[in-house]
């Protein structure tokens, strides 16, 4: 019963992990901005699947290999990552740029009287 509660945890965690490197991914402006925001939740939350993966299998082939997942996760994200932010300096991406979030409507009654011409 207790494996089973951490193994569902650790898949939930994932999830919302890999769920916030979607949302970020989608809604970031440049490649600087999507390449952090896809590879720092993607790491946490692969690697708690895999963990789930681990405890669900225990220290087995299949815990051996969930545990040399995480193994490769660890080393080959960080790598890609720099790789991607290094190939777009040098292909002249700017690094400026900034997330821009929209206007809420206004919901001051006084803002309208001020601008208006009557």
């Amino acid at each position: 019963m207790i494996r089973a509660i951490a193994v569902a945890a650790l898949v939930v965690v994932g999830v919302f992990f890999l769920t916030v490197g979607t949302i970020g991914l989608l809604r970031f402006p440049n490649v600087y901005n999507r390449m952090h925001a896809t590879s720092k939740p993607t790491t946490l939350g692969t690697a708690a699947i895999f963990l789930a993966g681990f405890v669900q299998f225990g220290p087995g082939a299949e815990g051996l290999t969930a545990l040399i997942g995480i193994a490769f996760l660890l080393l080959t994200v960080p790598t890609g990552a720099h790789m991607i932010a290094r190939a777009a300096q040098r292909s002249g991406v700017p690094f400026t740029g900034s997330v821009v979030w929209p206007e809420p409507p206004s919901t001051d009654e006084s803002a309208d009287d001020e601008n208006s011409d009557d």
